[in-house]
C-alpha cells in the first residue's frame, strides 16, 4: 500500500500566515502539522508517500521534508498546477500510485486515531473505497455521508441541508477503480473535481464503499480558530514527544503537563499546563496559561499568554493585557509603547486582525 498526502492549496482562510508560508507547515504544539500526517502514515506501516504540492510553496516543502528519511518514508513530490479539487489531486497521482491500493490523507487534518485500524478494516472487508466518518455539529462544512442500516448510500459535498451528522474526514482508502470514477466527473460550480462526487460515482457503479467512525477526535485546521483548537487537543491528549528539558529558576512555578525543549529558560514565571515551550525560548516574569505553544526562540517578558500559539521568534514584551486565543506568526512582536501621548501603534501585513479591549 502507498499513501498520498495533500500539501498544496493556497490556505486563504489562514492569511496572513500563508502569505509567506505553506499552511501545512504552520505548527501545532511546535510541530508543523504535516509532520503528524507523515508520522501517522509510517505508524500504519506505509513507506511510499506521494505529497501533492502547489507551485507557490513546492520548494519550501521540499526543503522542510526532504526525502522523507526523517520519518522512515520515501517521499515523491507531485505538482498540482492549481487547486482543482481533491479528486484532481488523486487523478494526477496515478502514475505514482500505479495499481496499488492507497491511503489518501489531507495534510491539514489532524486525527488522534491510529490509521492502522482503518487500513485493516479496508483490507479485511475487501472494500473498493473506505471512508472515515466523524459525527459533527456542523456537517454542512464538509462532505456528508448518508448511512442507512450500516451502509453508506449517498455522499454529498457541503449540502445546505445536511441529511446526516456524519462528516467525511480527510482520511480515505481506495483501490485503483477510483480512477475510473474520477474520469467521469465534471467540475463543480466552484470549478473543482469534488472527491464526494467520486464517492457517489463509486456507489452508483455498484462498488463496495465501507466506513469506520472516529473513536477519539478529528480536526480540520482550515481556519485560525481551528488551528488553536487542534493545538489544544494535541496538548490536552499528551500527543507531544519528549519531556521537560529546559531550565527553571527557583522563583518559578510549573504546574500540570509542561513540555520544555532544550535551551528554553523560565525565570520568575508561572506556567500552567498543558503547554509547550520551544527550544531557546525565554519566559521571564510572566504567566503562560493552559493550551499554549511558545515556539523556538520566542520571548515572553512581563506579560500573560493563554490558549495561544506563538510561532518561531515571536515576542510579547511588557504587554499590559493578557494575550489570549491568539496566533502570532514568525517574528511578530507585541510590545508596550513608551511614546506620549499614549496611543496604539500597529505595523501589520495584509489581512491581519487585531481585536482591542
Amino acid at each position: 500500500m502507498k499513501a498520498l498526502i495533500t500539501a498544496g492549496g493556497r490556505g486563504t482562510r489562514l492569511r496572513p500566515l500563508t502569505h509567506t508560508s505553506n499552511k501545512h507547515l504552520v505548527p501545532i504544539a511546535n510541530k508543523p502539522m504535516i509532520h503528524y500526517a507523515l508520522e501517522a502514515v509510517r505508524a500504519a506501516g506505509i513507506a511510499e508517500v506521494g505529497v501533492i504540492v502547489s507551485p507557490e510553496t513546492a520548494q519550501e516543502l521540499r526543503q522542510a521534508l526532504g526525502s522523507g528519511e526523517a520519518w522512515g518514508v520515501r517521499i515523491t513530490y507531485l505538482p498540482q498546477d492549481a487547486p482543482r479539487g481533491l479528486a484532481h489531486a488523486v487523478q494526477i497521482a496515478r502514475a505514482f500510485l500505479r495499481e496499488s491500493p492507497f491511503l489518501f490523507l489531507l495534510g491539514d487534518n489532524l486525527l488522534a486515531d491510529d490509521l492502522t485500524r482503518f487500513v485493516r478494516t479496508f483490507e479485511s472487508q475487501a472494500s473498493d473505497c473506505h471512508l472515515v466518518l466523524a459525527r459533527v455539529p456542523d456537517p454542512a462544512r464538509f462532505g456528508v455521508a448518508v448511512v442507512e442500516d450500516g451502509r453508506i448510500v449517498r455522499v454529498v459535498e457541503k449540502p445546505q441541508v445536511p441529511l446526516s451528522p456524519y462528516a467525511v474526514t480527510g482520511v480515505y482508502l481506495y483501490r485503483p477503480c477510483v480512477f475510473e470514477a474520477i474520469a467521469g466527473l465534471v467540475p463543480s460550480a466552484r470549478g473543482e473535481l469534488e472527491i464526494s462526487d467520486a464517492h457517489q460515482a463509486l456507489l452508483d457503479g455498484g462498488r463496495k464503499v465501507t466506513y469506520s467512525e472516529v473513536e477519539t477526535w478529528w480536526k480540520d485546521t482550515g481556519k485560525p480558530e481551528d488551528i488553536l483548537e487542534a493545538n489544544r487537543l494535541v496538548l490536552d491528549h499528551g500527543l507531544v514527544g519528549g519531556n521537560f528539558r529546559g531550565e527553571v529558576d527557583g522563583a518559578s512555578d510549573i504546574a500540570g503537563r509542561v513540555w520544555a525543549e532544550p535551551g528554553a529558560k523560565i525565570a520568575a514565571s508561572q506556567v500552567r499546563g498543558p503547554a509547550i515551550i520551544g527550544a531557546g525560548a525565554r519566559i521571564r516574569n510572566s504567566y503562560i496559561g493552559p493550551f499554549t505553544a511558545i515556539g523556538p526562540g520566542c520571548e515572553v517578558r512581563n506579560s500573560e499568554v493563554e490558549f495561544s500559539i506563538l510561532m518561531e521568534g515571536a515576542k510579547v514584551l511588557d504587554a499590559d493585557v493578557r494575550i489570549e486565543r491568539s496566533l502570532l506568526g514568525r517574528g511578530v512582536v507585541i510590545r508596550k509603547g513608551e511614546s506620549r501621548p499614549r496611543t496604539q501603534k500597529f505595523i501589520l501585513g495584509d489581512q491581519s486582525l487585531i481585536e482591542l479591549p
